[in-house]
């Protein structure tokens, strides 16, 4: 299977100028203190339709007969990829008709309505949402836009390389989050050619890891379950083309847990000021998880910031659990006068805001007089958590 090439690359970058934004490399200042050199985030969140889809998808349908663009076009996708074909379909003049599954996040389904596709959904996942879009695609003579598996897609993704290059010219690691593969395999054509010496480090969520899979079988190998809450990397089967470019041209895989998907979404709120969805934190989430692994200047690529802000607030909720920084704690004392209130004070001069508090008098595990307070502190972290235990436990109070 022939690779994309830096020539098919470079075209692209032509065909996109004005089209697409380019977008900043922003300096973290906190990352580079943990790498312990440069580190920049490729804010590819702030790009037209909020990720780096529009690129790949729009240099796919320009490039399509005006025939082609007649009959209209089709595409599956969780979110992202369903607006980037939207937003291109808009800009060349044709219809998109796009196939999300039921469960997509309802901000996505409504943005992409917005750029005038129709949308359709259907299928619990993305491979049942991909397969009623390709039989919509047959039915209709309509062509199917695939969200990687394409070499005008992997082209147009790999924009976002040359645009890496310009901003960091002597960048030591490249790290960037793979579903499909697309944007990797587009970063990894023009690094192999104009940057061999950079590391490029592809990171998968660990409950939607087909690439590692098939890297060892030496064919895309498909998963039978997703388990992710980043669903614009939760792809059960990386396309054929992507899979030649992470065999041939990146330096390794690796996969990251959903409590360190949540740190990173904090730590892009708290300390970098970027709003950024599960998918677009992944690879920001492998370089906290062991930040001395990345040779600086290392650039991150924040893939996307389509976020629902349900999912948002519970997310923050988790980042921050997972991050020591809420403690659950259960005390049991005498049941009398001034008890409680000596709680509350003892935590109150710790600097632990209680969020939120019960009381229990009637439990047939309790002893005869005493109660039972179950509570919820925000902290600083774990040793501030430990050092508000410590004073509980000073003070005479029973802490679990």
């Amino acid at each position: 299977m022939p690779l994309v090439s830096l020539e098919d690359v470079l075209s692209a970058q032509k065909v996109l100028a004005g089209v697409v934004r380019k977008t900043p490399l922003e300096e973290c200042r906190p990352l580079s203190g943990l790498v312990g050199g440069p580190a920049f985030l490729k804010c590819e969140n702030l790009q037209y339709a909020g990720s780096f889809k529009p690129r790949g998808a729009y240099l796919r349908l320009v490039r399509l007969t005006p025939a082609e663009r007649a009959n209209g076009v089709v595409a599956a996708s969780a979110g992202n990829h369903a607006q980037g074909v939207a937003l291109a379909a808009r800009l060349v003049g044709t219809h998109a008709t796009v196939f999300m599954p039921v469960g997509a996040s309802l901000p996505k389904v409504a943005a992409t309505r917005g750029y005038g596709a129709t949308v359709e959904l259907v299928g619990n996942d993305l491979s049942e949402a991909m397969a009623a879009a390709v039989a919509f695609s047959e039915a209709r003579n309509a062509v199917y836009i695939h969200p990687f598996d394409h070499p005008d897609v992997v082209a147009g993704q790999g924009t976002v390389g040359l645009e890496i290059l310009e901003q960091c010219p002597d960048v030591g690691t490249v790290v960037v989050a793979a579903g499909g593969g697309g944007l990797v395999a587009g970063v990894a054509t023009v690094l192999a050619a104009e940057r061999p010496s950079a590391r490029l480090v592809a990171v998968q969520a660990a409950g939607a890891a087909a690439v590692p899979l098939s890297l060892a079988a030496g064919h895309p190998v498909s998963l039978a379950d997703l388990r992710t809450m980043a669903d614009g990397i939760a792809v059960g089967r990386p396309g054929d083309l992507p899979l030649a470019h992470i065999q041939a041209q990146v330096d390794e895989v690796r996969t990251v847990s959903e409590e360190q998907i949540s740190r990173a979404l904090l730590f892009c709120l708290e300390r970098a000021k970027m709003v950024v969805e599960p998918a677009g934190a992944a690879a920001l989430a492998a370089v906290l998880a062991d930040p001395t692994a990345f040779e600086p200047p290392v650039v991150v690529v924040l893939s996307g910031g389509n976020i629902d802000p349900l999912l948002l607030l519970r997310v923050i909720e988790h980042g921050m659990a997972s991050a020591g920084r809420y403690l659950d704690l259960t005390v049991r004392f005498e049941d009398r006068p001034g008890m409680l209130a000596g709680l509350l004070g003892v935590l109150a001069r710790e600097r632990a805001n209680v969020l939120d508090i019960a009381h229990v008098r009637h439990d047939a595990a309790l002893r005869m007089g005493d109660v039972e307070v179950s509570l919820t502190v925000e902290t600083d972290g774990p040793d501030h958590s430990h050092r508000a235990k410590s004073a509980l436990r000073a003070a005479g109070y029973s802490v679990e």
